[in-house]
């Protein structure tokens, strides 16, 4: 009769099952960090934006492509050929190389260069290189997100740019610096940004056919936990000569409708009878975010916006030029636009309702800031 007693220290069956599903799920985790670039190092994870500009992670991809011919070698392989030795910081510029595009793993512990590198490094037409760049740029996570954000907006002043760095996309605060270096030098690269009198301004580079897959992306992630109920409403203050009044219709009523709220505008055709100032102001009341462009200066228009700011209501603030934008708001997110663009009112319809979404799931980025002198 064969002895059912098991072995004294022995696991058991169950247990030698978990443990091997738990060794199993550990791997793949591994594998996985490795292949999307999150190694680990000693002094823990590596963030998941890239430690390094699109030019700087370059250096290995490029001399993978000279003295390999660009062909997949070991990661040991591939610094020795960038002439670095092989410890923690070679390994995290591998890691960027990876969340750019410009490198991939074929193998583990291997990489390759990518098509996308070549393109740049030796570029067979006179815009590639730019748009291999700018290709790139948009693949790295984290500073791609904060592009499609703030894209054709200025960069926020220091402090409030930290504060939405850290809130909104989960930045450590000992790492904003190095974020914001590393973001910097690729919108100079990718020739991203311009500046606007004592502002830097990012640029939307989307092209006809491009912006709506984009925007839609971007407006699914926005959204994530914002409750909007139906019946829920944007106010839109504005002029209403042309042809600024014709946007309602063309650009910010399909905005607004896209976000997923209610376009209400205080013009003869929504408030047909009473009082009109009583209108204007139950509707700014029952808005739960408005939209105020500020192009031209319109005096009824900046009249209105005191009432939201009063309510501390938030705004999304939009114009066609920054003259228009009175100092003491430009703290506050700014949509630029620019008519010259051809892709002008597409571009504007996709950022409008990201912002209106954006601004009710971040109130403080629209809100106007009151500063009180103790007395």
């Amino acid at each position: 009769m064969a002895d059912e007693t098991e072995t004294a220290g022995s696991p058991k069956p169950s247990a030698k099952k978990n443990a091997t599903k738990a060794a199993k799920k550990r791997t793949k985790k591994a594998n996985l960090a490795k292949k999307t670039g999150r190694v680990k190092t000693k002094g823990g994870p590596v963030p998941s934006f890239p430690r390094h500009s699109v030019k700087k992670a370059l250096r290995i991809p490029r001399a993978i492509l000279e003295q390999n011919a660009g062909r997949a070698c070991t990661d040991r392989e591939a610094v020795k050929f960038a002439g670095i030795a092989f410890h923690g910081p070679s390994r995290v510029e591998i890691s960027s190389s990876i969340k750019y595009g410009l490198l991939s793993r074929p193998a583990d512990g291997n990489v390759e260069v990518t098509e996308l590198a070549k393109k740049i490094l030796r570029p067979q037409g006179s815009g590639d290189e730019l748009e291999g760049i700018r290709s790139a740029f948009l693949n790295a996570p984290t500073v791609s997100d904060v592009y499609k954000h703030y894209r054709g907006e200025n960069i926020p002043d220091d402090q409030f740019f930290r504060n939405a760095l850290v809130d909104t996309f989960k930045i450590p605060d000992d790492k904003v610096d190095e974020f914001k270096s590393v973001l910097l030098e690729d919108l100079s690269e990718a020739q991203l940004v311009e500046d606007v009198g004592d502002k830097r301004r990012i640029l939307d580079i989307a092209r006809e056919g491009e912006t709506s897959p984009q925007s839609d992306e971007t407006l699914r992630r926005i959204s994530k936990g914002v409750k909007i109920e139906h019946g829920d409403s944007c106010f839109v203050m504005m002029p209403f000569a042309e042809p600024l009044g014709g946007y309602y219709k063309s650009i910010y009523e399909p905005a607004i409708t896209k976000a997923g709220l209610r376009a209400v505008r205080a013009d003869d055709e929504i408030f047909a009878t009473g009082k009109v100032m009583d209108q204007i102001w139950s509707g700014i009341g029952a808005a739960k975010v408005l939209v105020a462009e500020l192009t031209g200066r319109n005096p009824n228009v900046f009249y209105e916006l005191g009432l939201a700011h009063a309510l501390s209501k938030p705004v999304v603030l939009i114009s066609s030029n920054q003259e228009d934008v009175p100092f003491d708001l430009q703290h506050i997110r700014v949509i630029y636009y620019d008519m010259r663009d051809p892709f002008w009112g597409e571009k504007l319809i996709a950022k409008v309702s990201e912002n209106v979404v954006s601004a009710l799931k971040n109130p403080g980025e629209a809100l106007l800031r009151r500063v009180v002198n103790a007395v």
